[in-house]
């Protein structure tokens, strides 16, 4: 027992010789796609894991998803022989990189490591089928049989959307540098920032059909298919020339790519501690909601009364592709928190189906899942366990829109909507209330005023008298 004590003294005095706060930047920075731990997976389990397909260590050889490894196989065969590349070319080109490849990923299991050719062909295989994927999708191949199941139009209706909800996990992802590697490889094309371009702008059009690509700026360098969406989503909205960018009503960038309430509906607060009302508590304090220019998460401001959202559509992988969005915020150091401060506005002007009705009156909210009531619970989950960054450029945007309702006339108009026009019996009780009291003050009047008319007039001269004089 002496001597194992003695051991591990020596160990960590050798460890702490060898500390370089530089090394550990390094290791850190490697770091892009996790696992998610139990406790944040413990709240939706379905959110997280893939249902069709595995991409990369984590997912691979379950057995819910050992059917899609024989269309990998064939996806790779497509691969090599459109491309006129043999397999080895690939294979050398990744073991250049594979040391990078892997630690990419949080937590790798070591079995992995050992023989390395194991993870080079889960790369090649994985990489090859994500890529063809994206192409058949996007219409840049089409060298399948017109009834593939998955590369067909067919698997285009049917398949490839689950696809991309799977791919849009983070536990589901694979590294950037391995679709370049495989590019540059294919079209003998060398220079990162071309493959960088073309990787993301056929990634956008995948994940968020809704941008089209001339819509896009750079967004240089990304970690995976779920970075490359996030960015999407983030884009800074185009503006004209010489048109200055109002600071103080828009959210600005943060880092690059690198709470909430539950269900119940409760009033929130933001990191200053002010209160954050519904949407409907904010329409009746004469706040006006309309769309933004863009659909940028960060096009998100207030001037003059209006309040401005993205428009966003909900359907059913709405939920899982926030949660994801959300988690690698929350895992991934430098990666910025703009998505998750976005869910936490929302779910704060959200409360019940009157907010998504609301919202979706204005054409800021477009359902695609049936109730406003299943909308707003959404929003609700989402912000479940979430920590607000303090720091979050949205809380400019929750004090002016306060500052705004504190105003004496916007409180006195919230108060008296709220408490006499928030029910039809509520309305016809003071328009009774009203002409009621008309009426009183209508015979008030009546009774009153000829007393006071007739005190207020002089009497008639007297009449003339009848007698007459005699002579």
């Amino acid at each position: 027992m002496e001597e194992t004590t003695e051991k591990w003294v020596v160990d960590v005095k050798e460890k702490l010789q060898e500390m370089d706060s530089c090394k550990e930047v390094e290791h850190w920075k490697k770091r892009s796609i996790y696992r998610v731990p139990a406790y944040v997976v413990e709240l939706n389990r379905k959110a997280y894991k893939p249902q069709i397909v595995s991409f990369g260590p984590y997912h691979h050889g379950e057995d819910d998803l050992a059917r899609m490894e024989d269309h990998k196989g064939r996806a790779l065969l497509h691969f090599l022989k459109r491309s006129n590349k043999a397999v080895e070319a690939y294979m050398g080109a990744l073991q250049e990189v594979v040391q990078e490849l892997m630690d990419s990923y949080d937590g790798l299991d070591p079995k992995w490591c050992d023989p390395i050719t194991r993870f080079l062909r889960l790369m090649l295989m994985d990489g090859c089928f994500m890529l063809e994927v994206l192409r058949t999708a996007t219409g840049t191949s089409s060298d399948y049989a017109f009834n593939d199941p998955i590369f067909s139009h067919h698997g285009q209706l049917h398949i490839i959307p689950y696809i991309r909800r799977d791919m849009l996990m983070l536990q589901n992802q694979l590294p950037m540098l391995l679709l370049e590697m495989l590019v540059s490889v294919e079209t003998g094309r060398g220079g990162q920032k071309e493959n960088e371009e073309f990787l993301n702008k056929m990634i956008v059009r995948f994940c968020n059909p809704s941008i089209s690509p001339g819509q896009l700026e750079n967004m240089g360098a990304c970690l995976h298919v779920l970075d490359v969406y996030r960015k999407s989503l983030l884009q800074e909205p185009r503006r004209r020339k010489g048109k200055p960018r109002r600071h103080e009503d828009h959210e600005g960038r943060r880092g690059g790519g690198g709470g909430g309430g539950g269900t119940s509906t409760s009033t929130s607060t933001s990191s200053s501690g002010d209160i954050i009302r519904s949407a409907t508590e904010l329409d009746e304090a004469g706040v006006r909601f309309k769309s933004s220019k863009s659909r940028s998460l960060k096009d998100i401001s207030f001037h003059g009364g209006v309040l401005r959202l993205p428009v966003i559509i909900v359907d059913d992988t709405t939920e899982s592709t926030f949660l994801n969005l959300m988690a690698f915020e929350r895992f991934h150091v430098g990666a910025g928190n703009e998505v998750t401060s976005y869910i936490f506005f929302m779910d704060n002007i959200i409360d019940s189906s009157k907010d998504v009705s609301k919202l979706h009156s204005r054409g800021i909210i477009q359902n695609a899942i049936g109730s406003d009531k299943a909308v707003a619970k959404l929003f609700n989950e989402l912000s479940k366990d979430v920590t607000l960054d303090p720091d979050s450029r949205l809380d400019k945007v929750h004090k002016k829109v306060n500052g705004y309702c504190r105003k004496r006339w916007n409180e006195w108009r919230a108060n008296l909507i709220h408490t006499y026009f928030r029910s039809p019996w509520a309305i016809l009780s003071l328009v009774a209330a009203i002409f009621l009291m008309v009426l009183t003050v209508a015979q008030t009047i009546y009774t009153v005023y000829p007393y006071y008319h007739n005190r207020d007039t002089p009497p008639p001269p007297p009449p003339p008298s009848n007698s007459t004089t005699h002579n």
